[in-house]
């Protein structure tokens, strides 16, 4: 899957993570005290919703969901207006010190082809999560957190998960951090926190389930 960390990218990234902590988790916690967020078709939504409504960012538009036919949009511009939009207030409180900045005017840089190859990345990964869990005892669903604006679910003190790309690795990639750290020396430990691979080198969810397969072998001493 191609998906090189240009402009429009890493741009479209930064303002889908504002609208997840500062107006999905903001509204969320607030009304259901939980920031968990979830892949949805176009991006991400809420989990548990606020006041029986879901909130959702569909590539670059702000969703506003009542049952099962109630649907309203509008552009994302600024966490001011889609905040109101919404019904929320803007800015993540009492939950965790934001990542991102809660500025209500400055403009969310949202650009629609990036948003569709992010879509699809969390699609993936969401995807691959759930094959790779299948059959290794009760584990969570995939949890699209709104900190690190990363999907993942852990294991066995090991956390696995596709991000869409950060400060320090720019493209979208899969990881797999032990909580203890890298177990052995293994090229596949190519990060300080443990493994990544990056989007150009996952051709399809098959690739990724491949990938966090050998982690969790290695991790348990059955890897080569």
């Amino acid at each position: 899957m191609t998906t090189a960390a240009s402009p429009d990218l890493i741009t479209t990234r930064e303002g889908w993570h504002r609208v997840a902590e500062h107006v999905l988790a903001a509204g969320q916690f607030a009304a259901a005290g939980t920031i968990r967020l979830r892949p949805a078709l176009g991006g991400f939504a809420t989990v548990v919703g606020v006041d029986g409504r879901q909130l959702a960012v569909d590539g670059t538009d702000l969703a506003v969901l009542v049952g099962v036919d109630g649907r309203r949009s509008t552009p994302l511009t600024t966490l001011g207006e889609v905040a109101a939009f919404a019904g929320v207030e803007p800015g993540l409180r009492g939950s965790y010190s934001p990542a991102t900045s809660a500025d209500p005017d400055a403009p969310l840089r949202v650009d629609a082809a990036a948003a569709r190859l992010l879509a699809g990345w969390f699609a993936l990964g969401d995807a691959a999560l759930r094959r790779f869990a299948e059959g290794l005892g009760p584990s969570p669903d995939p949890v699209l957190w709104p900190e690190h604006f990363d999907l993942g679910l852990t294991l066995d003190a090991v956390n696995y998960g596709c991000s869409p790309g950060d400060d320090a690795i720019p493209e979208p990639y899969l990881y797999v951090g032990p909580h203890a750290g890298p177990p052995g020396p293994d090229p596949f430990w190519n990060v300080p926190f443990g493994a990544a691979l990056t989007a150009d080198d996952v051709r399809d969810t098959d690739d990724a389930v491949a990938f966090f397969e050998r982690g969790r072998a290695l991790g348990r001493g059955a890897g080569g």
